[in-house]
């Protein structure tokens, strides 16, 4: 019998990027589910579970750091991949502080985030 497919939940505010992102994660077999910001993420009534998070530092309301911490502290939290297009080491140092798996500025090559996705989730 095969095995379902691996959710990764992909919170990122660009249309075209969560779309792309969505689209590069489906073809490596991956179930996705998409959302615009931190807040609408954390009202998901999608049953199951989410093994990874692919998760965009600036969403304009929570930042994606903020949305780490509460999944975190709420017990929560799945590995986290940020992906951003700000270049700030304070806030890449931030993440990583706050336990990120990997941290990927935009553009990034699709295979960086499908290897970090699987290294985050040991296969």
């Amino acid at each position: 019998m095969a095995s379902l497919p691996r959710t990764i939940a992909i919170v990122e505010d660009d249309a075209s990027m969560r779309r792309s992102v969505r689209r590069l994660l489906n073809a490596h077999g991956f179930a996705t589910e998409e959302y615009p910001s931190a807040e609408s993420f954390l009202q998901r009534t999608v049953d199951g579970e989410v093994e990874c998070l692919v998760l965009d530092v600036d969403l304009g309301g929570m930042s994606g750091i903020e949305l780490q911490r509460r999944l975190r502290d709420d017990g929560s939290c799945p590995p986290v991949i940020f992906i951003t297009a700000l270049e700030d080491e304070a806030l890449q140092a931030d993440a990583e502080k706050a336990g990120c798996f990997a941290y990927l500025r935009k553009p990034f090559p699709g295979s960086a985030l499908i290897e970090s996705i699987n290294e985050a989730l040991g296969s």
